[in-house]
């Protein structure tokens, strides 16, 4: 694997480390399986990508598909707590009414984002390589929101979500309005997908309705792989885990793809996704059942 196929592997990783982090958030802290993050991906690409064609600032357009994805969570945990529709199907309902709003922001399925300005466009000036700039712009902002969200789930109120997800009616028992906390976690977890399709539209110059197509998967991925490697109860260990997770596996989907012997193809992305899940879920099983043994 050459250098360069090595750092955009990296950078891959970064952006979904976003998504990681989100799914970690509705999955693990929440206990709330959210499917929306497939939807909720491109949409964040789709706002960001028609505002910056528009004239939008960048960093407006960024802002806008964060605020546009936590929408989309909050629909998804509305329908849930306000409608009692079952959180999957809920999160399947948004989901699939997403690729069609998608549809209707960019007004066609892709939209190109060549020799437009993005958040990236003032760092290529620093004098590095290109593909050196954008995993190291990327790799400051994972570390921001790893930051903003360990001292978030250390306040007061995000301890009351922690404590929504662990059990909520305990939870309504201590007074605490679980629905509050359920419709900000759902808020944020979307609102981080979106930034990732945001980041993912501007670092590889276009947006595509069919990006967010197995989303959800690689965000599971990025929560195993950091949770079988990174064994701790320290919340902020575990963030940093889900960031590393997301980077091991694209550079391991990418040592795969570059493995002739294998004979993947590009094609086989997904296939290649699923059985290293698989690998993650099942090896600290067989570890747990070589021991007993």
């Amino acid at each position: 694997m050459s250098a360069i196929a090595f750092f955009g592997a990296v950078e891959l990783g970064l952006v979904y480390a976003f998504v990681g982090l989100g799914v970690y958030l509705s999955f693990r802290i929440l206990d709330f399986p959210d499917l929306t993050v497939d939807g909720s991906f491109p949409l964040g690409a789709a706002v960001s990508a028609v505002a910056i064609v528009g004239g939008v600032d960048p960093w407006l357009a960024t802002l806008a598909a964060i605020l546009a994805g936590a929408c989309a969570g909050l629909v998804t945990a509305v329908l849930n707590v306000r409608f009692g529709i079952l959180h999957l199907l809920a999160s399947i309902l948004t989901m699939i009414a997403l690729f069609s709003i998608n549809l209707r922001i960019m007004g066609r399925p892709n939209v190109p984002l060549l020799n437009q300005e993005t958040i990236i466009t003032p760092f290529y000036d620093l004098g590095m390589a290109s593909y050196l700039v954008r995993p190291l712009f990327l790799a400051v902002l994972v570390a921001l929101v790893v930051i903003a969200l360990a001292w978030f789930l250390a306040t007061d109120f995000g301890l009351a979500m922690r404590a929504t997800g662990a059990n909520q009616r305990m939870a309504r028992a201590q007074g605490i309005p679980t629905a509050l906390y359920i419709y900000v976690g759902m808020a944020l977890s979307n609102g981080l997908a979106a930034l990732a399709g945001s980041l993912f539209a501007q670092t590889n110059g276009f947006a595509d309705v069919t990006s967010g197509v197995g989303t959800i998967v690689v965000g599971l991925a990025a929560v195993i792989v950091g949770e079988t490697l990174f064994r701790s109860r320290h919340l902020w260990v575990l963030l940093i885990g889900v960031v590393a997770g997301s980077i091991l596996y694209r550079i391991a989907i990418q040592l795969a793809l570059s493995f002739d012997a294998i004979g993947l193809e590009p094609s086989d992305l997904n296939l290649a996704t699923a059985v290293l899940v698989a690998l993650a879920l099942i090896l600290p099983r067989l570890g747990k059942s070589g021991a007993r043994a």
